[in-house]
């Protein structure tokens, strides 16, 4: 029987389709309806921005922000020391204390779209577990936390147990990152009253372990939600496209590449996207998901809209559909296309080859991609298809911008910068 929460913030993570798991529904609500909860996600710091693929627990933190908890966004400072093995197959390349921080600096802007920060008792604070993770003596730690973990039942995780079912090395570092997820909480919880952990359905295994943890040592009760681990409906991991990872800060994808991605959905995805990544009236999003023909189209470009006034703002959003409608519907050049600007260095006695014009404009990811791109017919200059894979675009055009496309849905400028 389907438990119907009375908190603001179970429902809407029940009806917009976030929820995989809970480890006490009822406990939860319960708690959700006393008062504030204070409530955390970790997020390790390997890149300068968040991808997409970080996009549902970032509006799970929106969310429950808007419905009256508090959000604590943990930087792993300390963890991303570690790495996380969570269904990897190999282990993360370690980072210097200076790459984490400043990563960490990108990361920290990406959030302020999303949440307010501030002292007060629903605002958001970002916390960084190397606070308690650097400083730790090792034979203190092995004595009062290790001892409360089994190994066993740490090799019965499904994130450990699919690596080592591969014959795939875990080495003893990695090990060690799911005792010390579960002490975050634990701290977490000691220092700042966090009852709930938030958090993909790769994070169950870890969650628990905190909420054990947390139990046993503080005598404390704390809970744990998971949602879903995102694909595309033909199978795709959530955060990728084909030309990398899509960033969710504005200097690592700009706001109309960004937008273009949404303007991308499948059909068959719009629906459930406005539900998780908007928010819409759920009854707006299944009316938007359910058309068809011309029509889905512009749900696509509502969905894209709303997404990118979260992440970049109402400007970015109305200027990239601007320009989309210009490129798209008009043949036009477009104001907000992606530029790539050259120096005089980067041009030949003869000026630039059309192959490495594409790979500058980062639409080709060598020549050899270049020259396959333009053998197929998918390479057009100024709207026109290129059959030459040797010609040769001179400085007088590149100081006017030349607009480049590979295929239909992916263009940019390329210009001299004078």
């Amino acid at each position: 029987m389907t438990y119907h929460p009375k908190s603001d913030f179970l429902h809407v993570m029940q009806a917009r389709g976030f929820m995989a798991d809970c480890t006490d529904l009822q406990g939860l609500d319960d708690a959700l309806m006393a008062g504030v909860v204070p409530a955390y996600i970790g997020f390790d710091a390997t890149a300068k921005s968040l991808h997409v693929g970080s996009l549902i627990q970032i509006m799970m933190f929106r969310w429950l922000q808007k419905t009256g908890h508090k959000p604590l966004v943990l930087m792993g400072g300390g963890t991303t020391k570690v790495g996380d093995p969570s269904f990897r197959a190999d282990e993360r390349p370690l980072l210097s204390e200076e790459q984490i921080n400043a990563n960490i600096d990108g990361i920290q802007q990406v959030f302020s779209s999303y949440v307010t920060f501030g002292e007060g008792a629903t605002d958001a604070l970002m916390v960084n577990n190397a606070e308690w993770l650097d400083g730790l003596n090792y034979l203190e730690f092995l004595r009062d936390i290790g001892r409360h973990f089994s190994v066993n039942r740490m090799l019965a995780f499904e994130s450990v147990k699919s690596r080592i079912d591969r014959e795939q090395s875990l080495s003893f570092l990695e090990f060690n990152y799911m005792i010390l997820q579960a002490y975050d909480f634990m701290e977490l919880n000691r220092r700042y009253g966090c009852l709930m952990q938030m958090g993909g359905s790769d994070q169950w295994g870890n969650i628990v372990n905190g909420i054990d943890l947390t139990r046993r040592v503080l005598s404390g009760e704390v809970y744990g939600l998971t949602s879903h681990l995102l694909t595309t409906s033909d199978g795709k991991k959530m955060g990728k496209s084909a030309e990398g990872a899509v960033w969710l800060n504005a200097e690592m994808r700009s706001p109309y590449e960004f937008w273009q991605f949404w303007r991308n959905t499948t059909d068959a995805d719009v629906g459930r996207f406005l539900k998780l990544y908007t928010e819409l009236p759920v009854d707006e999003c299944d009316r938007l998901g359910a058309l068809a023909g011309q029509e889905i189209n512009e749900a696509k470009i509502r969905l894209a809209n709303e997404v990118t006034t979260l992440a970049h703002g109402t400007d970015a959003a109305n200027a990239a559909e601007a320009t989309s409608r210009e490129v798209f519907e008009k043949g036009g050049v477009g104001d907000d296309l992606p530029t790539a600007l050259l120096s005089a260095d980067d041009l030949g006695d003869n000026g630039l080859s059309i192959v490495q014009a594409f790979v500058k404009a980062g639409l080709a990811g060598s020549g050899k991609e270049a020259k396959r791109l333009i053998a197929d017919g998918g390479a057009k200059l100024n709207d026109k298809a290129i059959t030459d894979a040797g010609l040769m675009i001179g400085a007088d055009e590149l100081a006017a911008s030349i607009k480049l496309s590979a295929g239909k849905k992916r263009h940019a400028l390329v210009k001299l910068d004078t």
